[in-house]
């Protein structure tokens, strides 16, 4: 059985400028940051590294995105609660067409776990596939905290 190899990074890699969208800036002049650290191979999903100095700003959400803060903190305000201050250690979880308002009082840094929506029949049809496929293919040793692809 052929398999494919680990990929391992860390997270203090050196980031390129990601300016925010100038029409979604509150207030300040945040300074954003990335860098993509891997992406699927079906480009559905990435990892990335981010960081942001001093400022408020919107953020939209086109895509599901799982944050974990790693350095400095930030408060987020997305309208049905109250507002949240999260810092190192902290999980947050973005769904697709949410948004959210972050205020960044010194610095953030966070590693984000990105994953685009696939459109609904499309959905379907990977579901479908992954059925089947699990129901072919005899149970690995050790199994899996995602299950079978």
């Amino acid at each position: 059985m052929s398999t494919k190899p680990v990929q391992f990074s860390k997270a203090d890699v050196e980031l390129q400028l990601s300016p925010i969208t100038a029409a979604w800036i509150i207030e300040g002049k945040p300074l954003a940051r990335s860098k993509i650290l891997s992406n699927s191979e079906d480009q559905t999903a990435c990892t990335i590294v981010w960081d942001c100095s001093t400022g408020k700003f919107n953020w939209y959400y086109d895509f599901d995105e799982t944050v974990h803060i790693i350095e400095g903190s930030v408060t987020i305000e997305d309208g049905h609660r109250p507002k949240k201050k999260l810092g190192p250690g902290d999980v947050v979880f973005f769904p697709a067409g949410s948004h959210a308002v972050w205020t960044v009082d010194k610095y953030v840094r966070k590693v984000a776990f990105c994953r685009k929506i696939l459109p609904a029949p499309i959905g379907a049809l990977v579901r479908i596939a992954r059925a089947v496929k699990r129901k072919l293919k005899p149970a690995p040793a050790g199994g899996s905290l995602m299950g079978a692809n």
